[in-house]
């Protein structure tokens, strides 16, 4: 996250539902900074070891630039040998954040594509 640059872009992956999928694009708008809910006692995102001086926990602020009318699924996207080496389809690697190639990218809006021209 925080080699995230204004101007890039990003999928929008939900994560905690199922089926889980890349719903749309995002572009950051604002680089990595101090997550200051992990510093409030109130809040769920609560973390005694991160301080104002050693903040552990870092965030983005990004816009949305697509929303898709599909989701493309974690299934599908395992499907794809084309994306057999994605962070994202190993086994264990479930990251909030992770880095994806340019020819992951690419794959990932064909696959998009090609469903949206199905319908």
């Amino acid at each position: 996250m925080k080699e995230m640059k204004v101007g890039d872009l990003v999928f929008f992956y939900h994560s905690s539902c199922s089926p889980a999928g890349i719903v749309g694009i995002a572009k950051v708008c604002k680089e990595a900074y101090p997550d200051h809910t992990s510093w409030d006692k109130n809040s769920p995102y609560f973390d005694k070891r991160s301080t104002e001086e050693k903040p552990i926990w870092f965030m983005v602020d990004v816009e949305l630039k697509e929303k898709w009318s599909k989701m493309i699924t974690l299934a599908e996207l395992k499907k794809s040998p084309e994306l057999q080496d994605m962070t994202l389809v190993k086994k264990g690697n479930r990251l909030s954040v992770m880095p994806v190639t340019k020819s992951e990218w690419e794959h990932i809006t064909l696959i998009l594509k090609r469903s949206v021209n199905k319908q």
